[in-house]
């Protein structure tokens, strides 16, 4: 008697499943009537991609968020995002918490992969901290926002802080303000200190976060001891988010001084404001104070490479990550001065880690240059900025040169499919339907040298 196959599938599965499964869902509920400012049900393919660019926090939008949808439909795209932010797999075991359900092995094996971590140990803790910390985080940006939007749009202007600190710590970049972002508060020093804080904070990742608590609670009386307490990790994420914020702010504040569609007409101070803002907003938020169409060519291609490069790993920031971005940079250094080991803060890095930088790297480069290539075939818009688009869509940024509104099914189809890919990883989606070979170490092929460069 045969016997019964059953299938089993890997944590990483089930993690891309409930991705499809959250937007699958997320669309049916946008399709309803009720979702619709109208009151009469958009086009489903409107629907399924915003709850695609809802749940992937990328924030590329077809439709008006501001006008298109209701009450109801922006609270469905609100949970959709912070659903997206989170995680599906960590919003279930907040439930899981909640009801005081005993997680099992498989429940920690799967978190452990979800927050990308090295082992299972202490993983539930890990995972309530991110949800205290994600809500304390998020009511503080609300609160802050208040200060503005309350006696702008008054009671009203609750709920758009809440929307707006959520959708901004998740690095989403939807907004509920107008249609043109946040351009009306371009210049509003409080309105781009939170949002630029809430963005950073969520693209930090909550590793980084927990380190640097955890380490200024035992030397906080002494700060030297304190940077070189750091995990690598962490000295990695913030020197790194700290460098390509000063970097991407330089080089807008210069490309931009004298662009009368931009910055010319702007204070010093102004300028410097606009200028952090798109370094920061880059790095995969997506809310905009510039109209990005207006953007120099030299700009557009530092945006575009920011935009790639993206925030930090275990956070809700998309992109290649800085870490990546390190590892990279350390490789390459360590071989122009013919060096077998590969250190970065006096620390040596391990083959797997550099192994993993470099796949992470290509696919995401394959990912952006097929988007790119598709797009480009079935739409006939100008070559940067289908680039932008496609960037912006990999790496889950949001921001667009005005071409997301006058895309086709065909050009809606290639975004929702290139935000699937950027949300998820394409490594992970690599290996979705990878099986498990075993004894493959068994046998190995011969060595042999190839000429490089």
């Amino acid at each position: 008697m045969a016997k019964k196959r059953t299938l089993k599938l890997t944590t990483t599965q089930l993690i891309l499943l409930s991705f499809l499964f959250t937007i699958v869902i997320g669309s049916v509920l946008l399709y309803l009537p009720i979702s619709s400012a109208s009151g009469k049900s958009v086009s489903y393919i409107d629907a399924l991609f915003t709850s695609t660019t809802s749940v992937c926090v990328t924030g590329l939008v077809t439709l008006p968020t501001v006008t298109a949808w209701s009450p109801f439909g922006h609270a469905v795209i609100l949970c959709l995002i912070q659903i997206g932010g989170l995680g599906i797999i960590t919003v279930m075991s907040m439930l899981m918490i909640l009801l005081q359900k005993k997680m099992g092995l498989s429940d920690r094996i799967l978190l452990q992969d979800a927050f990308n971590l090295n082992s299972i140990s202490g993983v539930v803790k890990f995972v309530k901290k991110v949800i205290k910390g994600t809500f304390i985080v998020e009511g503080i940006g609300a609160l802050l926002y208040m200060c503005v939007f309350v006696p702008d749009f008054g009671i009203k202007g609750i709920w758009i802080s809440v929307f707006n600190s959520i959708s901004a710590f998740c690095n989403a970049g939807i907004d509920i303000i107008s249609e043109n972002s946040l351009c009306d508060y371009a210049t509003n020093p409080l309105v781009n200190a939170v949002t630029c804080m809430l963005i950073i904070l969520g693209g930090l990742g909550f590793v980084v976060w927990w380190d640097v608590i955890k380490t200024f609670k035992r030397f906080g009386k002494h700060k030297g001891r304190c940077i070189r307490a750091l995990s690598l990790h962490s000295k990695i994420a913030l020197s790194m988010t700290a460098f390509l914020i000063v970097l991407g702010a330089v080089m807008f504040l210069a490309f931009e001084y004298n662009n009368p569609e931009t910055m010319k007409g702007y204070s010093a101070f102004d300028k410097i404001q606009l200028s952090l803002f798109q370094s920061v907003t880059t790095r995969t938020a997506g809310f905009a104070t510039i109209p990005q169409q207006n953007l120099t060519d030299a700009s557009s291609l530092v945006s575009l490479l920011l935009m790639f490069i993206g925030g930090s790993p275990v956070g809700t920031a998309g992109g290649i990550k800085t870490v990546t971005l390190a590892v990279l940079l350390a490789t390459a250094r360590s071989t122009v001065k013919n060096k077998n080991e590969i250190n970065i803060f006096g620390r040596t890095l391990s083959k797997q880690a550099v192994g993993k930088a470099v796949g992470v790297v290509c696919m995401s480069f394959v990912t952006v240059f097929v988007s790119t290539l598709l797009l480009s075939a079935v739409s006939g818009f100008a070559l940067l900025d289908v680039m932008y688009e496609s960037v912006s869509a990999a790496a889950t940024v949001g921001l667009s040169r005005n071409l997301t509104p006058m895309l086709d099914f065909w050009g809606k189809i290639i975004i929702i499919v290139t935000m699937y890919f950027g949300r998820v990883g394409p490594i992970s989606f690599a290996v979705l339907f990878g099986l498990k070979r075993k004894n493959e170490n068994i046998i190995k092929n011969p060595t042999e040298d190839v000429r490089v460069g």
